[in-house]
């Protein structure tokens, strides 16, 4: 079964045409500044590439574009959209609404349309991609919507009700809801593979730490908390995001600068993390260079967001009763080293030890020492296949 996983965001659409049976990614690619200018990027499984730019006016467009990829010229994996037999579509954020991932219908459309202010950045081009597939493949191939919040509609509500008027929850859904829900979901599941046991046994910390980053504590193979909230934007230190803050910092900003709430979002989203810390950049490779070359800023920027992470960890450890396992992925929790060695030192107390020559070599599995009680894994993520997974079995029962 051939099967597209779509991820539309804001200006972008990476895609990937999995082979589920042979778990092969037999294409994969991205629309990029779309509405802005374009460029186009396509990659086969045997390194057949495509790179260039073109105008990419929306995302009906890139839909077109990334079709007429996989089926025509010297790049092209199938014959024809035939080949295609279903779509899978990351969504960010479904609310209340969806606990789990759903197959495409008039009505699932119409409920997902009044949620999708929830992620603003992400839910409508995502909707635009629903919408694109539809059009242009037609209602005989499946479409399936999986959400990062459903792995994390777990929580009790002791975790996710915030500490303001009841009512605004009632009347509005205020609450907490997460992201990378799907990433936590993967790399729980792997790490229970790994450790050969059942999710059902383990506790575990899952760490997605990439310019956007969440930590989820994971009891029994379901969702227990997760560090963003309403929004992606809480939580700890991120590459342009704040993090959680005393809510008087927000007004007395707004108070003194005149910023509306608008102006303030933005700040908070966009100019804050890394980059207001640093005053330098958003990249934790960039601000570890800086850090070797002496810039304070940078070193602070880095060093509270490792604080930060070590505080969710042991809270979390603490929230479950015990941890068997931490896990790091994304692309700062895979390949930052020094990030993995500062968030573990000094945590032996809780059972974790860190194994340094580990550490700096492995890609996938254990970077613990033989003695550690608590294993700390390095795994990189798969959404895509996680989608890809959900789309099949929602398929197959059809």
């Amino acid at each position: 079964m051939n099967i597209l996983v779509i991820n539309a965001g804001s200006s972008s659409l990476k895609y990937q045409l999995i082979d589920i049976d042979s778990k092969d990614v037999l294409a994969k690619g991205n629309c990029e500044r779309i509405g802005i200018d374009g460029r186009f990027t396509h990659k086969t499984l045997d390194n057949r590439k495509i790179e260039k730019d073109l105008n990419l006016p929306d995302h009906k467009t890139a839909f077109k574009t990334v079709i007429s990829a996989l089926t025509e010229g010297e790049a092209a994996v199938i014959k024809s959209v035939k080949e295609i037999d279903a779509v899978g579509h990351r969504i960010v954020n479904g609310g209340d609404r969806f606990s789990k991932s759903v197959l495409v219908t008039e009505q699932v459309i119409k409920d997902f349309s009044e949620v999708i202010n929830f992620a603003p950045l992400h839910n409508p081009p995502a909707m635009t991609g629903i919408k694109a597939c539809l059009e242009i493949l037609g209602d005989k191939v499946p479409n399936v919507l999986v959400f990062d919040t459903a792995f994390l509609s777990t929580m009790p509500k002791k975790a996710y009700i915030f500490g303001v008027p009841y009512k605004y929850y009632e009347k509005y859904k205020l609450r907490r809801y997460g992201a990378h829900g799907t990433s936590h979901r993967y790399v729980s599941l792997r790490c229970a593979e790994l450790m050969n046991k059942k999710p059902e046994e383990l506790k575990i910390i899952t760490c997605h730490l990439g310019n956007g980053a969440s930590i989820t504590a994971v009891d029994g193979g379901k969702c227990v908390d997760t560090s963003m909230g309403f929004t992606p934007l809480g939580g700890f230190v991120m590459g342009t995001r704040c993090g959680d803050l005393d809510p008087s910092v927000v007004t007395f900003i707004m108070e003194k600068e005149n910023f509306t709430p608008a102006q303030m979002e933005k700040m908070m989203n966009k100019e804050s993390g890394y980059l207001g810390i640093s005053e330098s950049s958003s990249d934790a490779r960039d601000l570890e260079e800086e850090e070797a070359k002496g810039n304070d800023k940078a070193r602070l920027a880095l060093e509270i967001q490792h604080y930060q992470i070590k505080k969710f960890i042991g809270s979390y450890a603490a929230a479950m009763g015990g941890v068997d396992a931490v896990v790091f992925t994304g692309g700062i929790g895979e390949h930052s080293e020094s990030m993995r060695e500062e968030v573990c030192e000094n945590m032996e107390y809780l059972g974790i030890k860190l194994d340094k020559k580990l550490n700096k070599t492995v890609s996938e599995g254990d970077i613990s020492t033989a003695d550690a009680k608590v294993r700390t894994f390095i795994i990189p993520t798969d959404e895509e296949y996680m989608i890809a997974i959900d789309t099949k079995t929602i398929v197959d029962s059809l």
